[in-house]
């Protein structure tokens, strides 16, 4: 299909104005964690697999690591099954591990990989399970007045085998990752996909760090986007509670990540269509970035 004249100008518009970021991104890693409604919208579903493989097209090398946590509520919610969440964590007993597992190791990591190569990228899934792609350790998670809280199978990421996301990274292929791990008596753990995501890219020293998410960012106590954030105005916000519930997982993990020293983590608006390529490509971004104290 030919273009018109208008559309070939405009076209050739945003190329120019993206080409300084294509360039500045040219061969650096971006881990995207994959989740909220551009998993469940099916346009925005193909907007992500489309920007996923735009980036790789243009030289950038995208990591996705994706959540799924609809899809396993709607399954337990199936099996006549109900689980609770503390701070955003599901509370994962064995029989919830295993609905947890097939439905992220299998449904919806397979359902991403095969979007991605619809759309003309080579993605390939894997689990953390995979080749110890994940090594993992139970989380301790504690009240506020110092009570353990038993969360059953869910873990926090010890270490990240970098060697393999480098081979598949090198074989020109799109790493799609399911957040399970496994620790060292191999015991499969429940990780919250956000903080995967931080810790894969804390580990591969990626270059950027975005997290889709279902909101417009980071929301001050008036409903206010908060654009750019440090790690001392995160800690602020989560002491006065304007940062709080599920978001804390989110921004948690953006916050580690530029505290391992990443310049910068993005809590981008997955409602966006294309979110992905305008956070990158375009200097007003679609959500809040956390940049490193000095940055």
């Amino acid at each position: 299909m030919s273009l018109s004249l208008a559309e070939a100008k405009h076209t050739a518009e945003v190329i120019t104005t993206a080409l300084p970021y294509i360039q500045r991104y040219k061969d650096k890693l971006i881990v995207v964690k994959y989740g909220g409604n551009a998993m469940t919208d099916p346009e925005l579903e193909s907007s992500f697999a489309r920007d996923i493989v735009l980036l790789k097209t243009v030289g950038v090398h995208p990591v996705v690591v994706h959540g799924g946590g609809p899809q396993v509520d709607s399954l337990l919610k199936e099996l006549g099954r109900e689980s609770d969440r503390i701070d955003g964590m599901r509370v994962t007993d064995k029989a919830t591990m295993e609905v947890v597992e097939m439905v992220l190791g299998g449904q919806v990591n397979k359902s991403i990989v095969n979007l991605i190569n619809k759309h003309g990228g080579r993605a390939i899934g894997l689990t953390g399970k995979d080749a110890n792609l994940i090594t993992a350790s139970k989380l301790a998670m504690k009240a506020s007045d110092g009570t353990p809280i038993d969360l059953g199978y869910v873990g926090e990421v010890a270490h990240v085998n970098k060697d393999v996301v480098d081979m598949l990274i090198a074989a020109d292929f799109i790493p799609v990752i399911a957040p399970l791990g496994v620790d060292e008596n191999g015991e499969t753990y429940n990780i919250n996909a956000d903080l995967v995501a931080s810790r894969v890219a804390e580990f591969l020293n990626a270059e950027r760090l975005l997290l889709l998410t279902n909101i417009k960012g980071v929301l001050d106590k008036d409903g206010n986007v908060l654009t750019s954030l440090s790690p001392t105005d995160v800690d602020n916000l989560i002491a006065d509670g304007t940062i709080s519930g599920g978001m804390i997982p989110k921004i948690e993990g953006a916050l580690n990540a530029v505290k391992a020293g990443l310049r910068s983590a993005t809590i981008v608006d997955g409602r966006v269509p294309h979110a992905c390529l305008l956070e990158v490509f375009t200097n007003e971004g679609v959500g809040t970035q956390i940049l490193r104290d000095g940055a």
